[in-house]
């Protein structure tokens, strides 16, 4: 049995460990079944835990063909979550299942290492039991199956809560039995938290035991198996377990910034459906360079997906190689045609569209599409159109990585290679070309770049859209604006009360963008999202935008606590443009018991009255249900619409009837919001058919968004209106300020280095995720009357008709009752009898003085509004010209 380098931290720590006489190091017996067991537990700090799986027979065991699982069962519960377990487990040797690092899930990149597979399902807390099972027959069971021990099972040190716990020596058969009492202190033995340096050494004690089988030795004499053959042609290595030896040039040298490898590549084996390079996993290894020939001899195995040598030897041949031309790379691909160039060096010459930036501060990553990709059921049909549309929309995307597992990489780096600054950034929307470096994948399939691509702005950031009119209305997701501060910034869970900022410098550098933002648009009512619910938030913001814009010009709508939820919708607007007319409505389970309070937040409702026109018109401001939160009246049923589907319809519905009935009978209301749909979907359905117009859509159009999500764009903020309100609206559009920049230069400051937390603007960019809703209204009669005009020639009649060219001067008079700006020009000249004309000036003519010629001159007067008038003036020549007239 050879032990890989991961294998070999434990095996050093745990025998400096016992030397000292703190642990006994004693071979363990041979289980009489010959049954997996479970061999060490890890309860750690945040997200580290960890199963390790001992092999106590004489074979090799093949997990996913042994039928072996993981069962979590949470909270004293005899229902459970079910992991498979996958990879070979030599005789002797063990197998290590731990949590993995999924958005703000992080796991200690120390434990990660020493992982055989690792689950985004959450694991365990110290109350949950655990079962090892093989088929459907459970072999060990760590806990009590249906009890709840309330914090932990056991006291002092075999805590199963905050630590972590090995078998004993002796143990060599599993406990089958999930229903009898469970003390942990009669098998196990206690160590403190995040204590990980006998996970993954084979044995059930710390100590090194014995290795009859020395490690693999690389040898640049000898001859290596191609590199095809590890990888193989399908999803996973057809030698997992087994020693090779392998010889490549390195095309890709990351052993620093947390990959502690590097990627080599054969001549290759004349096999297209296999790849010719691979990742040597060597943290104690040489240090290699790019055009390197090496020999690894090692393990091969799966590592999370990817196929790699775990080397226990490296051996520099030669330097100076030249390395393979990159091979071209172009989307879409299936994963079959990804795995055929798993670990190669590859380029990808098309132009690519950065298609989200969401991860590129916390992992360095942005997702390169096929061009900008649509939301599926913001294009298409729920069902089966909207899964082929996503299913393409895979095919058609890639992460750019940054070659670094670190979490929160500074310096950040640009996809041009370059460092990342304020004013080096870029956007959604941008394009990407030449990316080049190793196709490699890490919870999906990345470019790991050897180089910068190409880079091309073609997503500028925009102006405030102008959307005309004389009335504007914003709607606005302020991205959980919370006055209070978190007590707990540490724990990312505790959130029901405060989600927002977690000092007062963070609220401070929250605040300062969103109101740039506000100030920016300079709407006259802002329906907000995502505020604090606690009466007093929205005069807070309404303060800080008046200090920018002057005091008095905002107002909130004083609504009180509304609703349970922790956030809250609100209304802020301006007594110089509009008055409220009566009181704020609600809409409740109180209006309709079809509207799940419990579910959606209040929909804040309020009339308004032009100052100038008196004209009046009802804003409703709402925030439907999540596509992620857990609705078990409306589950997911896969067709696009994601969780909550049909609350979310019912509630458009009953908000419809009410303001059709109820609130705004006149057809004069607009609803603005996060709706939390897309707008094939069944919940926009309902207003459509209710009469109301997707204001988004007729003036953006089908590709209209203000949101991207997993690399796809749409909208989910709306502006929606009534009829007769329709009729007035002169415009509509997102405001491109957040949706498309990354999330590095927020106002957050958690994780972050202070390198990235000065990458930070009081400007309007990224002040949400939400791209703020922008709509134009025309409260005031259109001007429809058409302007006045005179024009008078300084000559009417041209003797003597000599044919010379003369000058014709003149003067023009225009007015408009509105006073506003007329401009005038000469549109039209009609002549008859052979002469011939030419402008001169703005106000003179040279005309050819012909016997007989006849000239119609025609001056037209525009207005601001765009109407117009005429008056033509004649001019002749001679007495020929006079008698023609």
């Amino acid at each position: 049995m050879s032990h890989s380098p991961r294998r070999l931290v434990a095996a050093l720590a745990a025998l400096t460990l016992g030397a000292a006489g703190a642990v006994a190091v004693v071979a363990p017996a041979a289980a009489a079944s010959g049954d997996l067991l479970i061999s060490e537990y890890v309860e750690g700090s945040g997200f580290n835990k960890a199963v390790e799986v001992y092999n106590p027979s004489t074979s090799t065991v093949d997990l996913a063909a042994a039928g072996y699982s993981l069962r979590v069962y949470f909270n004293g519960a005899t229902a459970f979550t079910s992991i498979a377990l996958t990879g070979m487990v030599a005789a002797g040797d063990v197998f290590v299942l731990t949590q993995a690092t999924s958005g703000s899930n992080v796991v200690s990149a120390d434990l990660l290492a020493r992982a055989d597979q690792s689950t985004t399902v959450s694991l365990f807390n110290g109350d949950d039991a655990v079962a090892l099972v093989k088929g459907s027959t459970v072999v060990d069971v760590f806990g009590q199956i249906g009890v709840d021990p309330g914090t932990a099972w056991g006291t002092g040190d075999t805590s199963t809560v905050n630590h972590t716990l090995r078998r004993q020596p002796s143990v060599a058969v599993g406990d089958a039995d999930g229903s009898n009492a469970f003390d942990p202190s009669l098998e196990w033995a206690g160590f403190a938290q995040d204590t990980f340096d006998g996970l993954g050494f084979p044995g059930l004690g710390t100590g090194p035991g014995t290795d009859p089988d020395p490690d693999p030795v690389a040898d640049c004499a000898a001859t290596p198996v191609t590199i095809g053959s590890v990888q193989g042609s399908g999803a996973a290595t057809p030698v997992a377990g087994r020693d090779v030896l392998i010889e490549g040039v390195v095309v890709g040298d990351f052993q620093q910034g947390g990959f502690a490898g590097f990627y080599v590549q054969d001549a290759g084996d004349g096999d297209p459906a296999t790849s010719d390079g691979i990742f040597v996993y060597a943290p104690d290894g040489p240090d290699v360079q790019v055009g390197q020939s090496v020999s690894v001899a090692g393990a091969a195995k799966e590592f999370s997906g990817l196929t790699e040598v775990e080397a226990a030897d490296v051996e520099i041949c030669a330097s100076g190689v030249t390395l393979p031309e990159p091979t071209p790379f172009t989307l879409p691909a299936s994963d079959a045609q990804r795995e055929a160039l798993e670990g190669m060096y590859v380029t990808l010459p098309q132009q690519l569209t950065i298609g989200e930036t969401f991860e590129f501060g916390r992992f360095g990553t942005v997702t390169l599409t096929d061009g900008r990709q649509d939301t599926p059921t913001a294009v298409v049909e729920p069902g089966a159109d909207a899964n082929a549309l996503a299913a393409a929309n895979i095919a058609g995307s890639i992460i750019l990585d940054d070659g670094r597992s670190t979490q929160n990489p500074d310096p950040a780096i640009h996809p041009d290679g370059q460092v990342f600054t304020l004013d080096h950034t870029f956007r959604t929307g941008d394009l990407v070309q030449n990316a080049t470096g190793i196709l490699d994948y890490r919870f999906g399939w990345n470019v790991q770049p050897t180089q910068g691509a190409d880079f091309t702005v073609a997503n500028a950031r925009p102006e405030v859209p102008e959307v005309g009119g004389d009335v504007r209305i914003s709607s606005f997701n302020v991205l959980n604006y919370f006055e209070t501060i978190d007590p707990t910034p540490e724990n990312s869970d505790d959130d029901s009360y405060t989600r927002g900022a977690d000092s007062d410098e963070e609220f401070q550098r929250q605040q300062d963008k969103i109101v740039s933002a506000l100030a920016a648009i300079d709407a006259d009512v802002f329906g907000l999202l995502e505020i604090e619910n606690n009466g007093h938030a929205v005069q807070t913001l309404a303060d800080a935008l008046n200090a920018k814009v002057g005091a008095g010009t905002y107002v909130p709508v004083t609504t009180g606590v509304i609703g349970s939820d922790a956030i809250a919708t609100a209304l802020i607007y301006k007594p110089s443009a509009v008055t409220p007319v009566g009181g704020f409505q609600l809409m409740t389970s109180a209006v309709d018991p079809t509207w799940l309070d419990n579910r959606n937040r209040p929909g804040l409702t309020q009339r308004f009255a032009s100052t100038e026109t008196g004209e009046e018109f009802v804003v409703s401001v709402n925030h439907l249900k999540s596509k992620g939160s857990a609705c078990s009246e409306s589950p997911d049923l896969k067709d696009g619409q994601g969780n909550c589907s049909a609350t979310r319809t019912a509630a458009a519905k009953a908000l419809t009837t009410w303001l059709n009935e109820t609130v705004a009978p006149d057809g004069r209301a607009i609803v603005i919001g996060d709706l939390n749909s897309y707008d094939h979907e069944d919940s926009i359905d309902a207003f459509v058919n209710g009469g109301f117009t997707d204001l988004e859509k007729q003036f953006g159009g089908e590709h209209a968004y203000s949101y991207v999500f997993d690399g796809q764009s749409g909208y989910l903020d709306y502006a929606l209106a009534q009829p007769a309100l329709a009729a007035d609206v002169t415009g509509a559009e997102a405001w491109h300020i957040n949706a498309d920049e990354p999330s590095l230069i927020d106002y957050d400051m958690s994780f972050k280095a202070d390198a990235q937390d000065a990458l930070w603007a009081p400007d309007p960019y990224r002040s949400s995720d939400h791209d703020p809703v922008i709509v134009g209204l025309r409260l005031t009669p259109p001007d429809v009357t058409p302007p006045t005009i005179e024009v008078t020639a300084d000559r009417s009649v041209i003797m003597p008709p000599n044919k010379k060219a003369t000058t014709v001067n003149f003067s023009v008079d225009a007015a408009d009752e509105s006073a506003g700006d007329v401009q005038v020009a000469l549109t039209d000249v009609e002549v008859t009898g052979g002469g011939s004309w030419t402008q001169t000036g703005d106000r003179t003519v040279e005309v050819t003085a012909v016997n007989g010629a006849v000239y119609r001159f025609t001056w037209t007067a525009t207005d601001a509004a765009g109407n117009t008038a005429t008056d033509t003036v004649t001019v002749v020549v001679g007495k020929k010209g006079q008698m023609a007239v």
